[in-house]
């Protein structure tokens, strides 16, 4: 028989928005947000409501929850999503092998008590009292998936029908992220708000750069970034994103380069370059590459 619903303790204030502003704590977090942006991620929690981030793969999108959560100083969880997940994976699911050994043992073991429940991702965000969940790349699931979403991103609740209803009454912190691999259902967008991650300007981009890897001279920081952006209008398989960014800076400070030369690129480009035809192909235009960059 079903129980009744089951409410969590309500979580207290992330945050007082008047002492610090949105852009100071993911700044805490290690990540550069224009106001836009962290405008987005200020209302999302004011109104209690999903935020979408679409872009391309590397701009940044999964690093905004990995700060808000560090910024905040609560726990991150994350959904990695993948086309098959399902509710096994994503809310929860029962410890069978448990259950029969204490039922074998003891008949007046109630099987659906909180011993044997596993808690996946999404339940584990509505137990926690304060928390940034991450749903990543939710357009790798499939249509069944984002069905199973919507109750969860409408009430922030999850139904198990041998215990009823588990809610939280105050709902974490949730940042979905897509790199529109497949479009999303409008039902799933309406549920959110929404930012579109594109690649920074050149000028924010050599400041993240700078934020992240002081050490490096700006002559140098100008170098990476340069090179990188060319790299994105070539055509290849997996472009460098942020992180790659940031890496190719970070290593050049740490080997000391001075001069960007078609050696240190060669040598490097691992750094940036994560698939065989690309590496082929670049390899093969370093004196382009080094020409553009300079």
């Amino acid at each position: 028989m079903a129980r009744s619903a089951v409410s969590l303790k309500p979580r207290e204030e992330f945050v007082k928005t008047s002492e610090r502003s949105w852009s100071e704590i993911l700044r805490e977090g290690q990540y550069l947000a224009d106001e836009a942006l962290a405008l987005m991620l200020g209302l999302a929690i004011d109104l209690q409501r999903p935020l979408l981030l679409e872009g391309p793969s590397g701009s940044g999108k999964t690093a905004l929850a990995e700060a808000a959560a560090k910024g905040l100083g609560v726990p991150l969880i994350r959904l990695s999503c993948y086309e098959g997940l399902g509710p096994h994976e994503a809310l929860y699911d029962w410890n069978y092998h448990l259950q029969w050994v204490r039922m074998a043992t003891n008949e007046g073991v109630d099987p659906f008590s909180d011993e044997f429940l596993l808690a996946r991702p999404l339940l584990k965000a509505l137990q926690q009292p304060r928390s940034v969940l991450l749903i990543d790349e939710v357009d790798r699931a499939d249509e069944a998936f984002e069905a199973l979403l919507l109750e969860f991103l409408s009430e922030y609740q999850i139904s198990i029908p041998e215990r009823g209803i588990v809610r939280a009454s105050n709902p974490p912190v949730v940042i979905l992220t897509s790199n529109r691999q497949r479009p999303l259902s409008d039902a799933l967008r309406r549920r959110c708000l929404y930012a579109l991650v594109e690649w920074p300007e050149l000028a924010r981009e050599i400041e993240i750069v700078r934020f992240h890897v002081p050490e490096l001279s700006e002559h140098m920081i100008r170098r990476v970034v340069c090179t990188v952006r060319t790299l994105r209008t070539w055509d290849l398989v997996k472009p460098p994103g942020l992180s790659e960014t940031i890496d190719w800076a970070k290593a050049t400070a740490l080997r000391r380069v001075g001069e960007w030369t078609r050696d240190w690129l060669g040598q490097s480009l691992g750094l940036v370059i994560k698939d065989a035809l690309d590496m082929a192909q670049v390899t093969e235009r370093l004196e382009e590459l080094v020409k553009e960059a300079t």
